[in-house]
């Protein structure tokens, strides 16, 4: 007689943590996890997965699926050690109070309760059966917290990054720069775990990815087939395969049983479309398409004259007008490009301003723009950064780059120093290139002015850059020098965002609205009427002169009738 071995209760809990999440869940009179739901817990589980990233959207409940994992690991195996990184150490110690409480309440976890002589408080705290350790079984920090001299088997971060802790760019590097730490806090074969949603292209989720991480995203809704490439091979399994099956699934729920299409449909109005697209259905393309305005696609690079221009230019954006030789420091999908027509006809300038950026201080930088004029198209002839502040070798660079860029006038940003720049900036031009200057003063919020100005701009494609201009800016772009990028133009025109100090230098960029905003009044002109108009002139002196050398008298004297 052949005994079948029957698994007892304890056996299956240790074999599968889904097992384990189905008893929590029914302990915490929870419905049964969802077929979505347990997915995400058959990953936390797998094998084989050291770094691993858990992308899903807000509701999905993938924080109290981790708390259950915690306690399944600790269940399997008391001395095993786990580190709660959040955002906020308040929110970390929700995490580390949640799992607690279970401890207490679930009747199949009481023994692990920590004895009178063990740590046990919401920060931190031992289960019973662990031996004695200096490191707690869970403990909970703030990400900027006392990290430091803590050791752990794994790491649980959850949503460490939010919209007050990466909406800048020295945010963000500080932010990565502290989950990179997490690497000497695990112990020899240990796992870290994050959990979160993206805020931009710029996320450390895409920056881990970057370094090695596993990551799976679970959306809100089933995204159609061409849109899976936006989730560069990380969309959950469950979810394409559904799709490939089913093609009307796509724009449905993934939780129905939770999330009906009319509840989606209410978040969206409330989130926004931006706002819905990143929080439920963690595609950062459209996030970054209306957050960050600027691109150079909407550019037109050239080669440009320091004396005249061309009297129309029209922008093209079909493939084969992109300039591939140009390196792409914009996000994925922009391009340069250069003209669709140049017309033949260059004529002088109608005038040429440069504006300056004074606030070289520290690491800014002098900033500088040379950006002229004709009928209502605007040409980038020079733009550049010195640091060092006002010493007197800036002051002869600016000068002299004044004098041959032929500019006629100069406007300088007053706000800093109360105008000193332009008082001692005054003397020095005036032995190198006499010109007007003009101080400025500006109230409104830096970067949603920058971005005021220069996106109507760029949007009619009526500014024009050098492509002089352009190679000399990406050689700062592709510098290896730590931080190099950050005085790049076009780094700091594609990264902009109307966020309070959302880039970590603007001085060129900076100064190059200014000169932009200069010229704002002559843009309002027809940009082909003013063009008419100057053939009409023209016309009309070739046939003056016709007139003159062939009848014998000018127009002004016919008595033709």
């Amino acid at each position: 007689m052949i005994r079948m071995a029957v698994m007892t209760d304890d056996e299956l809990i240790r074999k599968d943590f889904r097992n384990f999440l189905y008893l929590i869940w029914k302990y915490l009179r929870l419905p049964d996890p969802t077929p979505l739901q347990y997915e995400i817990a058959d990953y936390l589980q797998e094998d084989g997965i050291f770094r691993r990233i858990i992308e899903g959207f807000r509701g999905v409940a993938k924080s109290w699926i981790t708390a259950a994992y915690v306690l399944w690991r600790l269940y399997i195996d008391p001395d095993y050690k786990f580190l709660v990184v959040s955002a906020s150490k308040q929110r970390a110690n929700n995490f580390s109070t949640f799992t607690r409480m279970l401890i207490r309440e679930v009747p199949f976890l009481q023994h692990l309760q920590a004895h009178d002589h063990q740590r046990d408080s919401n920060v931190a705290f031992d289960v019973g059966l662990a031996l004695p350790d200096q490191a707690p079984s869970v403990m909970s920090v703030g990400v900027f917290g006392q990290l430091t001299g803590t050791r752990a088997n794994e790491i649980i971060a959850d949503d460490v990054e939010v919209p007050n802790n990466s909406g800048t760019q020295d945010l963000r590097e500080k932010l990565l720069k502290t989950v990179l730490e997490f690497e000497a806090i695990i112990k020899p074969g240990g796992r870290i775990t994050f959990l979160g949603t993206p805020q931009t292209e710029e996320s450390i989720y895409n920056k881990l990815r970057e370094r090695g991480y596993d990551c799976r995203i679970w959306p809100a809704r089933y995204p159609a087939k061409g849109n899976f490439k936006k989730y560069n091979g990380q969309l959950a399994k469950s979810i394409m395969e559904a799709v490939l099956r089913d093609s009307k699934l796509v724009g449905k729920p993934t939780e129905p049983t939770r999330f009906t299409e009319l509840d989606l449909l209410q978040r969206e109005t409330s989130y926004g479309k931006s706002g819905f697209a990143l929080q439920f259905m963690l595609d950062t393309s459209l996030s970054d398409t209306e957050r960050y305005p600027l691109k150079l696609s909407d550019l037109i690079v050239t080669s440009l004259n320091t004396d005249k221009a061309p009297v129309s230019v029209a922008w093209g954006s079909s493939p084969e007008y992109q300039i591939k030789e140009l390196a792409n420091i914009g996000f994925t999908g922009d391009r340069w490009y250069k003209p669709l027509f140049v017309d033949k006809d260059w004529i002088e300038y109608e005038g040429s301003v440069m504006a300056i950026d004074p606030a070289g201080r520290g690491t800014d930088e002098l900033g500088y723009a040379v950006v002229k004029q004709l009928h209502g198209t605007l040409f980038v002839t020079a733009t550049g950064g010195l640091k060092g502040g006002y010493s007197d070798e800036n002051l002869i660079k600016l000068a002299k780059v004044a004098k041959e860029q032929k500019v006629n006038y100069i406007v300088i940003e007053a706000n800093f120093g109360d105008g000193m720049f332009a008082k001692i900036f005054t003397p020095v031009l005036a032995k190198y290139h006499p010109c007007t200057v003009e101080e400025v003063k500006h109230s409104v919020q830096k970067e949603k002015r920058i971005v005021d100005t220069l996106e109507p701009a760029m949007n009619r494609h009526r500014l024009v850059f050098d492509i002089s201009v352009v190679q000399e800016d990406l050689k700062i772009a592709t510098n290896e020098e730590e931080g190099a990028i950050n005085y790049s133009l076009f780094y700091q025109l594609t990264r902009l965002t109307r966020d309070r100090g959302s880039l970590k230098h603007d001085d060129r960029l900076d100064a190059l609205a200014i000169a932009v905003a200069y010229w704002v009044e002559s843009m309002a002109r027809d940009e082909e009427r003013a063009a008419k108009e100057h053939r009409e002139r023209v016309f009309e002196a070739e046939l003056e002169n016709f007139m003159e050398h062939v009848v014998g008298f000018g127009i002004e004297n016919s008595r033709w009738v």
